[in-house]
């Protein structure tokens, strides 16, 4: 057995091992996929929006945040983090406008991040429980309220929402539409072994104490609200999903911008992993399976693109060898014995993994609120399965580069 055979067999093992896992959470607990408890009082509640630059998004963003039915929420509070274009001057406008519910505040220098921003609007809340939105996001009207419930358990620490993609006309954007959907079945399938990883910006709401205890978001993080969630995780808090609380955020809408935004959230993954790696294979959820699931993830990216490369290039050098030896010595090219219709095992693990992925998305479509598949085709699932996350393995590698090159300083908004 050659190092490639090995190396496969590697990587098919762990992409069934979780594949199995789904299967095996979800079977189970597939009626409670959109359950959320009733809350038994009224959780008081502020919610902040770190702003940067959303001119084009940021009225949008307050509009829906007012439209929340939810008797709690006491205050929404807008940082903008000295922007250069018109978002402050459209923050004070509201503020003067719904001035009992809505406080804008500039931080005094841009920190570079929004995590600078929400820690900075996080000094200014006094209510038991704290939201964040990002200032391109759009949350449901019922969506808060049906996320405080959880709060009755005195463990849980963070609770997040199921985040959708507002604009689906580019394809680009539909395909990022299906992405979100299963990611955010994953994540909830994964909260029901306390094993969810990040809780995303579009809309997260956490306990106050709990968030001053671990120490707020860590500023030079790319991808804060991954680390705030392992900090959870680590200080022994509970973080959960509610999947029928739904958020709509902005995508990008071009390939450049998606592929850059992919590397920041990449980059930031590394500095997580740098930060809690003493953690690994330690007895609790983060050392035992979140840290062991990210890093194995990642080896199935990398080894897959790498993978597929060897086999690309040893399947041409073979080809070229064989068809100028066979010129040469007046030998026919194929020969009919060299030819095998029985499927090794490769191939047949191989095939087992593709049946799973494929009836595992289609599944997790199947339980979002809009049916992907039905709407714009199976044509954009096939695309997503085999064409768009092939790009992620060289995301990986390029978030690995420059993670290497910056020596994990981070990157700005």
């Amino acid at each position: 057995m050659d190092w490639l055979t090995i190396v496969y067999l590697f990587y098919t093992f762990i992409a069934l091992y979780f594949l199995f896992l789904f299967i095996v959470i979800f079977i189970p607990r597939r009626k409670d996929i959109l359950y959320s408890p009733q809350a038994s009082r009224i959780y008081d509640l502020s919610i902040v929006v770190p702003c940067y630059n959303e001119e084009k998004n940021i009225a949008g963003t307050i509009e829906a945040l007012l439209k929340i039915k939810y008797p709690g929420l006491k205050r929404i509070i807008v940082v903008d983090d000295c922007s250069t274009d018109a978002s402050y001057r459209i923050i004070k406008e509201y503020a003067k406008k719904y001035p009992s519910k809505i406080l804008a505040l500039q931080t005094p220098k841009n920190t570079g991040k929004a995590s600078g921003a929400k820690n900075y609007g996080a000094k200014y809340v006094k209510t038991e429980l704290i939201g964040f939105t990002d200032a391109d996001s759009y949350p449901e009207e019922g969506a808060i309220e049906k996320m405080i419930g959880f709060f009755e358990d005195k463990k849980t620490g963070a609770v997040t929402s199921m985040v959708l993609v507002k604009h689906r006309t580019k394809f680009i954007e539909k395909l990022q539409a299906i992405e979100y959907k299963i990611i955010a079945f994953s994540r909830k399938l994964l909260g029901f072994v306390e094993a969810i990883y990040v809780t995303p910006g579009p809309l997260a709401v956490y306990r106050r104490s709990a968030f001053e205890k671990i120490g707020g978001f860590d500023e030079k993080n790319m991808t804060e609200d991954i680390e705030i969630t392992w900090s959870f995780v680590n200080a022994g808090y509970k973080v959960e999903m509610c999947a029928a609380a739904r958020v709509y955020t902005v995508a990008p809408s071009k390939f450049r911008n998606w592929f850059r935004q992919r590397v920041r959230w990449n980059y930031g993954g590394i500095q997580t992993i740098s930060k809690y790696r003493k953690t690994f294979l330690k007895r609790n959820m983060l050392g035992c399976f979140i840290l062991p699931f990210f890093i194995f993830s990642w080896f199935l990216g990398i080894a897959g693109l790498f993978i597929l490369i060897y086999r690309f290039l040893t399947g041409i050098i073979s080809r070229f060898l064989s068809a100028t030896y066979s010129v040469q010595a007046q030998t026919a090219i194929l020969n009919l014995k060299d030819i095998s219709l029985t499927p090794n095992i490769l191939i047949f693990f191989g095939f087992v993994l593709l049946i799973l992925s494929l009836a595992f998305t289609f599944v997790a479509l199947a339980y979002s609120p809009e049916k992907e598949f039905k709407k714009y085709g199976i044509f954009s699932v096939i695309i997503y399965m085999f064409v768009y996350l092939l790009a992620y393995p060289f995301i990986l590698v390029t978030s690995v580069y420059k993670y290497a090159k910056s020596k994990g300083k981070g990157l700005r908004w």
